[in-house]
């Protein structure tokens, strides 16, 4: 179960709003929030589509499309990314006994993942890849401040967690879009009737870059981390390798982060609490010899990846998507692995509110159409230039944008917003384009 504490900071405004007064008008954000803003809207419906410019996706069109459909082979995000880097040679932290024995030696390893259902839910954390989902608005209800706006490509039939009775949990709800290679995960989502989506929070991700989320800005996840690249597949355990850190919960944290994680849900004050973004690594003593060959491919990556805390929940529950093909009997034995056979990666740097970067949220110079009206079935240029951005989202009725640029047709008089974020904060640009 997720656990949202807040961080106390100033108070920001998200501009949400899709129709400006103003033709043309930048502004910007600092992380902050203290509290839910909720009733924010990412994208209104009806104003023709758009097709993003820059970026290589070839590799991402690779993947199959549907529910828990295969990446065949397709890697998340770039090889030096957290979840990415091969870790088993890293030092290890000086703290590691103490946080060892705060999470508890003995308690074993618990797949989270699994198929068929446990009391009615289905196991694990699902996800879609779609080629071909219209972007649709996503209504906020608690934390928009912090959420990256829309549209987003959620199909009205995708899988939250949870279902069929996802009931009071997390209800996350992941989308590949292998068009664009941008990842969309949802916290607390909800479908609407008309195709259009409520959630608590939401985060996008450009799966061709490092993307790092403003200091303090939570994600779908308590660590502001991304989730779809810590999940066990079946689809690569079934091909001999997962080559990425897995996900994984503690009951306890404390007010601190370690890069990437930009987040904390803080419950506990000792030291020896883990904080988000933790890295835990399986020793490389621990004989898995009499582990199913299954089973050790999941052990091998904890040896070479490791395991990251991305949220408060069950003790040493390791995270996966749902899939038929799994055998639950055998994922059990995973609790043979106790949690002394893990040793905590050395932690460098550790955020807390005392020493978290400082720095400009990104420059957006200019934001212009072309043209600059058009008719009804005409195509408009949105080009903009921008300095110390992170990743683009242009709303509505295009979501995550790769380059500069992006062809959009409206069919009625449209103020476009273009969203430029970083570590340190969010800018905003918008240009409205009359339709005759």
């Amino acid at each position: 179960m997720k656990a949202r504490n807040r961080i106390a900071l100033l108070p920001a405004l998200l501009l949400l709003t899709l129709v400006l007064p103003a033709c043309k008008s930048v502004s910007s954000i600092t992380p902050g929030a203290n509290g839910p803003s909720g009733g924010g809207s990412t994208g209104g419906g009806g104003n023709g589509g758009g097709t993003g410019g820059g970026g290589n996706t070839s590799a991402c069109s690779a993947m199959s499309v549907g529910q828990g459909a295969s990446l065949n082979g397709f890697r998340p995000f770039p090889v030096d990314n957290a979840w990415n880097q091969d870790i088993s040679a890293s030092s290890v932290d000086a703290n590691s006994t103490s946080i060892i024995n705060f999470i508890g030696p003995t308690i074993g390893l618990h797949a989270d993942f699994g198929s068929g259902q446990f009391q009615g839910s289905t196991i694990g954390i699902p996800y879609f890849v779609t080629s071909s989902q219209v972007p649709v608005a996503v209504q906020f209800t608690a934390f928009g401040s912090e959420s990256d706006p829309g549209p987003m490509p959620i199909p009205p039939n995708a899988l939250i967690e949870g279902d069929p009775n996802p009931g009071t949990g997390d209800r996350h709800v992941l989308v590949v879009d292998s068009r664009s290679c941008f990842l969309y995960e949802l916290y607390n989502a909800v479908p609407n009737g008309d195709g259009t989506w409520n959630a608590g929070s939401a985060a996008v991700w450009d799966m061709q870059q490092d993307e790092q989320r403003p200091w303090t800005w939570t994600s779908a996840d308590a660590a502001g981390l991304p989730i779809f690249p810590g999940l066990v597949r079946y689809d690569e355990v079934a091909a001999g390798s997962i080559n990425h850190a897995i996900r994984f919960t503690l009951p306890q944290s404390r007010a601190a982060v370690v890069p990437p994680a930009s987040h904390w849900a803080a419950n506990f004050s000792s030291a020896s609490a883990p904080p988000m973004g933790m890295r835990l690594r399986l020793k490389s003593t621990f004989d898995i010899s009499s582990f199913s060959a299954n089973l050790q491919v999941i052990l091998t990556a904890m040896k070479k990846y490791g395991l990251i805390m991305a949220d408060n929940g069950s003790a040493m529950y390791i995270s996966g998507a749902p899939d038929s093909r799994w055998d639950n009997n055998d994922l059990h034995n995973l609790g043979q692995v106790p949690a002394s056979a893990f040793e905590v990666v050395q932690m460098n740097p550790i955020y807390t509110t005392a020493n978290l970067p400082q720095g400009s949220a990104p420059s957006i110079t200019d934001f212009t159409a072309s043209p600059a009206s058009t008719t009804l079935g005409g195509q408009v240029t949105l080009s903009w230039s921008s300095t110390g951005n992170s990743y683009f989202v242009v709303s509505p009725a295009v979501g995550g944008v790769h380059g500069t640029s992006v062809i959009v047709a409206p069919t009625q008089t449209t103020t476009y917003i273009l969203t430029a974020t970083n570590q340190f904060g969010r800018t905003t640009a918008s240009v409205t384009v009359p339709v005759n």
